[in-house]
């Protein structure tokens, strides 16, 4: 083949790509809009078809075999499939609904059919790791007589297994699918949508005048920038990819080691995920799993989020100051008055406001969602006051953008109703939160670590999104049994879902962020593990202290605003081991005393923790020598 003519098949595969991307975006649009009326269960049928069409064409079986004709071969042949399998198992859902499940033997084959392709988008979408959890969940109703103990169980059919999570809503085409049907594709679309607006420069130009002539100015722009890009984009690895170009190269100018600005980055864009209105998306799952409006989701994660942000923003000033990094006074920026630059970026002001506003008057997410995409075009057009083919570009790209985005989310979606489905059909979730119970001896504090190190594993090498719907399934309901809120439960496990990204040894937004700062990635991850160190302790503290989710009384939600933030402050002086100057090891360990007694709410744990940070802040305000650091 001539290059000519390679160049006319990639150029024809991206066109088509991108009509499809924009009628899968289009189709979600139309349905969030009220202007398509559909059921759940073809709409659920019809975006799976799309998505995983989408993804075959997009991803390729493996980065040796990209470009092969065996390649383009097998993902033809894996798209006729998913067509055929769903389009017939739309025009046969009514009937098996109406029927009360009564299935025929082609409905089997076409659930075998879907559930393989779900495996196979698991992998290329996401990963090995996705899909091998996938099918060790999906093996245990076959291999549950051959095991020992709590673990065993009956068995059931593989006819059975099939059906029962292909031909309803309780696997394949469950609660997970349907939150990426509704809920997820809508805010990525948005998320697209800004992006293409420009949100992302005013977002970087707002972040730099905010934090001008700071001490850290860079790193600090860098996590509000990185917070705020990070609440839409639904990965912390994807995030540091966009974001780390512009903010590791200035932090390392300023005077960062490139392991320090590569962590400052990894943590910043991992916070992001847990900022709220839109926390990654995980959030809307996480509403429509524990069954409470996403308005209460939002303001549970308001303080957790603040705190973690707060945390960064005291490890980068207390790194400048034992770096003796200095207050840059030189603008960084054009010269133009604050004004003028909240003037240009009113449009996305106004969307933002917008989103929040409708969710906070009870309006759905993705109705909400709706209109402030409404907001963002209508301001941009009556902003530069044109409509021309950049416009539509930015438009149409936007949408189909979006909805690109969302197919690796909508195969983890498929794969966690997958598990999700086999846990209520074997009572598997049950042993597993015995075998918890069983393992902590009846301790609350012994279960949590276990659950703590099963998020981690379980999250690593995942996205955001893909490990909190793991963690949801699987672990979340075994806190539940124990005791714990079902809502407070949720966000313990997300919490080290999230963190997983830059937990070592598997820490994908540390090796990304590794990767463009130039330094050893194990060295990036283990820094960005210490800098995020508080996130390892928060969820212990919110379930022992509801304060900290803003569900106490008034009284315990202002004490956990104050020693939290307080908190926060001492354990970043004992992990950085600076507060004025560098601290020993002794009082580094006092600093990191303090710091859990603040974040553990209690009164006697805060008035310690009062007097011992105290204690060493004066201390430190009058020594006249630096003290050493051993």
């Amino acid at each position: 083949m001539s290059n000519n003519q390679s160049l006319k098949t990639l150029a024809t595969k991206a066109n088509l790509l991108y009509v499809v991307a924009f009628g899968l975006g289009l189709f979600h649009l139309l349905v969030a809009a009220g202007m398509l009326n559909i059921s759940t269960m073809p709409m659920r049928l019809t975006h799976i078809l799309l998505a995983f069409s989408l993804l075959f064409a997009m991803k390729p079986v493996s980065k040796r075999l990209a470009g092969t004709r065996f390649n383009a071969a097998l993902s033809v042949t894996l798209i006729v499939a998913v067509i055929i399998a769903s389009l017939w198992l739309i025009s046969r859902w009514k009937e098996i609904a109406f029927s009360g499940g009564e299935t025929e033997t082609a409905d089997f084959y076409a659930g075998a059919v879907i559930i393989a392709l779900v495996f196979e988008a698991a992998r290329r979408g996401i990963g090995l790791v996705l899909a091998s959890i996938t099918l060790l969940f999906f093996s245990y109703p076959f291999l549950s007589p051959y095991l020992p103990g709590v673990l065993s169980g009956r068995g059931y059919s593989f006819e059975r297994i099939v059906t029962f999570l292909t031909t309803n809503t309780e696997g394949v085409y469950g609660i997970p699918i349907g939150v990426a049907a509704s809920y997820i594709i809508v805010f990525t679309i948005f998320g697209a949508l800004l992006s293409r607006f420009g949100a992302g420069d005013f977002f970087f130009e707002i972040s730099v005048r905010i934090t001008r002539g700071l001490r850290a100015a860079s790193a600090k722009s860098a996590v509000l920038f990185s917070t705020l890009i990070g609440m839409v984009s639904g990965s912390a690895a994807g995030n540091v990819a966009v974001t780390g170009t512009v903010t590791i190269p200035i932090m390392k100018r300023e005077g960062y080691e490139p392991h320090q600005a590569g962590a400052i980055e990894a943590v910043a864009s991992t916070g992001g995920q847990l900022m709220p209105p839109v926390m990654g998306a995980a959030a809307f799952i996480m509403a429509e799993i524990v069954g409470v409006p996403y308005t209460e989701v939002m303001s549970t994660a308001l303080l957790p989020a603040l705190l973690f942000f707060g945390s960064a923003f005291f490890i980068v000033h207390l790194q400048a100051v034992k770096s003796g990094i200095k207050p840059v006074t030189k603008r960084q920026d054009d010269g133009r008055p604050l004004r003028s630059v909240l003037l240009q970026g009113m449009p996305f002001i106004a969307t933002f406001a917008t989103l929040i506003i409708l969710m906070l008057m009870g309006y759905s997410p993705f109705k909400a969602s709706m209109w402030a995409m409404v907001v963002l075009i209508g301001l941009d057009l009556l902003w530069k006051r044109e409509i021309n083919k950049a416009f539509f570009e930015k438009l149409v790209g936007g949408i189909s953008e979006g909805a690109k985005s969302v197919v690796t989310i909508s195969a983890a979606c498929a794969a966690a109703g997958i598990i999700s489905g086999i846990l209520g059909i074997t009572g598997l979730g049950s042993k597993i939160a015995l075998l918890i119970d069983t393992a902590a001896g009846g301790s609350l504090v012994l279960a949590l670590v276990f659950t703590m190190f099963t998020s981690i594993i379980l999250g690593m090498g995942l996205p955001t999104t893909a490990a909190y719907l793991i963690l949801a399934t699987v672990v979340a309901p075994a806190l539940v049994k124990l005791g714990i809120p079902a809502l407070t439960a949720h966000f313990f496990v997300f919490y080290y879902g999230c963190i997983s990204t830059i937990t070592p040894p598997v820490a994908l937004a540390s090796y990304v962020a590794g990767g463009i700062a130039g330094a050893d990635i194990n060295k990036v991850g283990w820094t960005a593990a210490s800098y995020a160190v508080t996130s390892f302790v928060l969820p212990f503290a919110f379930c022992f202290g509801p304060g900290l989710l803003l569900q106490g009384d008034t009284l315990q939600n202002v004490m956990a605003v104050m020693t939290g933030f307080a908190g926060i402050a001492a354990i970043a002086v004992a992990v950085i081991g600076c507060m004025f100057t560098p601290l020993s090891w002794p009082l580094r360990i006092a600093a990191g005393i303090a710091g859990f007694c603040l974040l553990f709410q209690g009164w006697a744990t805060a008035v310690i923790g009062i007097l011992v940070f105290a204690a060493l802040f004066l201390y430190q305000r009058t020594a006249k020598v630096a003290q050493p650091s051993f």
